[in-house]
């Protein structure tokens, strides 16, 4: 392999580069996703009334760090802790995988009040998670979906459109289920340099890594003409896998997706250098 390009978020990307260059892989940081606080007024006006109001529900679900991050944003761990415990609810704060729950805990969560998959379950997303949270929800209990949108995305997100299926799980459950939007996702603004990169970065000796199908959407968006064909794409999820091949990725590995796992996909099927 000459070239593994990390396309995560910054600054995850550049802290899942370090950790790949001190194993010797020949990682490059190329963000393909701009995480910011929402642009629209009336999501920020409702992001502030749940920060008030999370510590009221029975639980609340944060489907990813960044989640974590933008929504206690105004909040220090030790303002998070005291919250907790004089709150009206014993809240429960549900994660799909181990990197969220860590996030929650280092914004004041204590861990006690945290669920999430195993560290070593097959998977870390809602399916996995639901097992472990479906016996805490009756009539009339309260949870909150903490969650991100796409720039430009129609301000459709409020719980309960059916398109999200932990959403409808807990619908199912007699829940009252709500939504509130803590960031956005918008396509990043490459510089020459990152746009190089990206366009010599195709044949068999280069492998991507994904960790969502909107990364693969910008970057078809933003390198239209290139031929995937003989390039591998190693991805966290069987949904992204299905994206990549669409994308024209002629190789798909699938890999857990913490970094440890990765590390040790990218062992079974390629060498360093």
């Amino acid at each position: 392999m000459s070239r593994l390009i990390v396309t995560r978020p910054a600054p995850e990307a550049q802290y899942w580069t370090e950790a790949l260059l001190q194993n010797s892989w020949p990682a490059h940081a190329l963000p393909l996703i701009e995480i910011g606080e929402p642009s629209d007024a009336a999501t920020l006006m409702d992001l502030q009334k749940w920060r008030v109001q999370v510590f009221e529900t029975h639980a609340a679900m944060f489907v990813s760090g960044a989640a974590v991050s933008h929504f206690f944003a105004d909040m220090e761990p030790a303002q998070v802790g005291a919250r907790l415990a004089a709150g009206p609810a014993p809240t429960r704060f549900w994660a799909p995988g181990p990197a969220t729950a860590a996030a929650l805990q280092e914004a004041g969560v204590p861990v006690d009040r945290i669920d999430a998959p195993a560290r070593d379950a097959p998977q870390f997303d809602s399916e996995t998670l639901w097992p472990i949270v479906a016996p805490q929800l009756h009539a009339r209990a309260r949870v909150l979906m903490v969650r991100g949108t796409s720039a430009g995305a129609p301000l459709d997100v409020v719980a309960g459109s059916g398109r999200d299926w932990l959403i409808q799980q807990c619908l199912a459950a007699g829940a009252r289920v709500e939504a509130c939007v803590a960031y956005e996702r918008r396509p990043p603004v490459w510089t020459s340099g990152q746009q190089e990169l990206a366009r010599a970065a195709t044949g068999p000796d280069v492998a991507w890594l994904f960790s969502s199908s909107e990364a693969l959407a910008n970057l078809q968006t933003l390198v239209p003409m290139a031929d995937w064909q003989h390039t591998f794409a190693l991805v966290t999820h069987p949904r992204i896998a299905q994206s990549a091949q669409a994308a024209g990725f002629g190789h798909v590995v699938t890999s857990r997706p913490a970094l440890r796992d990765v590390m040790l996909a990218l062992e079974s099927t390629w060498s360093h250098a």
